[in-house]
């Protein structure tokens, strides 16, 4: 069963063929504008209500839950705007998440602060605000004491985040519990852990706990696993406290997205029942939660639609060259057997293409032999004038451009379904210009470097 409210993928799918085809009739994908990103604004929301109904069925009512998006995933302002008004907060990793975050009206009572290089200033300005801060380590940790005592009068709440060492998933980069991840204090390190427990005993003001076991690749056994090691934590430091100093617990995010299919699954109810079923004292009243979901929240909702600009042969092998590439999918590119993408056939009208399987490769426009979406792909053949659509590119796609042979960001737009096959677009990111890519590049700069080799000529023999 999927994680989509009517329990299917079907009206997913259906809004997603209607959009592609209305992209096409409405000018927003053409030979003169080759490719997009699309959003499904209703599969948005209703992540979003997936999301607080699978947490509150499980837990005691009263208990505070903050279910902050992490910015990272899809890190465009109305995005953050629309999860917001569903009721979801904000995680951020940098100074550039937290501006899009405020410039998407979100509170700092709303606001998580995550990352392992936070410097004095994103400490300080956090504190200022009011944002929770998780700190990642020992000398952050100082950090934050002295930052504690110049601002007494501070609203953030303040954590450690720990890694519980439980262990990695399939695909490694993304295991963030293994015994030398980079994150938080190594909890099974000789003496971590009672390090941990005295720092919060001499700082009273130290109030939540955080870990995170990983996203994409992470079994929900092991993710348990790791909240299990935090709780466990928690209640240690609270009796040795005698009292309950550590009073939320940030269990992060992390739920695996299924790109196999239209499914969603796992689903956050799953999860949260796994969670309930390892940890049951989590959900008695007793911790506020908080939890930092990205992808799944995003990931189903987006897809990348490219046009084919040429059809043709290597090898034997059908090749439709199109413009989604390394640019938009630079995971999928590099990494090919741990981020395999689906690819949907659409017509020059946009509409689903029919047809025999044919076994084919579907590249991208970039100016190396690897820029390739699929490889040995079957499905029906894609010809000039065709659309390839990338699926499930809402997260860690489209808004993560790499800017390989300076290639623009595409325009992105969300889009509405009327019910009675009417689409309606809305303006999310426009396309890059030519003239913003030069100025990006240095353009207002051209003359820098031979000015400087003019100046230093004269002291050369």
């Amino acid at each position: 069963m999927s994680g989509d409210l009517d329990g299917t993928g079907t009206e997913r799918a259906a809004r997603r063929d209607g959009a592609v085809r209305a992209a096409v009739e409405q000018g927003l994908l053409g030979p003169d504008v080759p490719i997009v990103g699309l959003l499904d604004v209703a599969g948005i929301r209703e992540s979003a209500a997936a999301l607080r109904a699978a947490f509150d069925a499980v837990t005691a009512p009263g208990t505070p839950v903050l279910h902050a998006f992490a910015v990272k995933a899809t890190p465009l302002v109305p995005v953050v705007r629309l999860l917001h008004e569903e009721g979801i907060g904000v995680e951020v990793a940098s100074p550039g998440e937290l501006a899009l975050a405020r410039a998407a009206g979100v509170p700092a009572e709303r606001t998580v602060l995550d990352s392992p290089a936070k410097t004095p200033a994103e400490l300080r300005e956090a504190l200022e605000l009011g944002i929770a801060v998780n700190a990642d380590n020992p000398q952050e940790l100082e950090r934050l004491d002295a930052l504690v005592k110049a601002l007494p009068d501070t609203a953030s709440p303040l954590g450690v985040r720990v890694n519980p060492q439980v262990g990695g998933g399939s695909i490694e980069a993304l295991s963030t519990a293994t015994a030398t991840s980079k994150f938080g204090v190594a909890l099974r390190d000789e003496g971590a852990r009672e390090w941990v427990v005295r720092a919060y005993l001499d700082r009273p003001w130290l109030t939540r706990l955080h870990t995170h076991t990983g996203s994409q690749g992470i079994p929900l056994t092991l993710m348990a696993e790791g909240v299990a090691a935090s709780y466990a934590l928690a209640e240690e430091i609270n009796e040795r406290a005698g009292r309950q100093q550590v009073d939320t617990l940030d269990i992060g995010g992390g739920l695996p997205v299924n790109f196999g299919s239209d499914e969603e699954s796992p689903t956050y109810a799953e999860y949260a029942r796994a969670l309930r079923e390892a940890v049951p004292g989590l959900f008695d009243g007793r911790y506020g939660l908080v939890t930092e979901f990205g992808r799944s929240l995003l990931a189903k909702h987006g897809t990348v639609v490219a046009r084919v600009e040429y059809a043709k042969s290597a090898g034997g092998r059908p090749v439709a060259v199109t413009h989604a590439g390394v640019q938009v999918a630079t995971r999928t590119v590099y990494a090919p057997g741990a981020w395999p993408l689906r690819i949907a056939a659409y017509d020059g009208k946009g509409l689903p293409k029919e047809g025999p399987d044919v076994v084919q490769d579907v590249a991208g426009p970039a100016c190396f032999a690897g820029d390739l979406l699929a490889v040995g792909r079957a499905m029906p053949l894609l010809e000039q004038g065709d659309y390839a659509a990338a699926l499930d590119t809402g997260a860690y796609y489209f808004a993560h451009h790499y800017a390989y042979n300076s290639l623009a960001r595409p325009g992105v737009y969300g889009f509405v379904s009327d019910g009675g096959g009417g689409v309606s677009f809305a303006t999310v990111r426009e396309e890059q210009r030519v003239e913003e890519i030069v100025a990006e590049a240095g353009g207002g700069h051209a003359d820098a470097l031979t000015a400087a080799v003019r100046r230093g000529g004269a002291g050369r023999s």
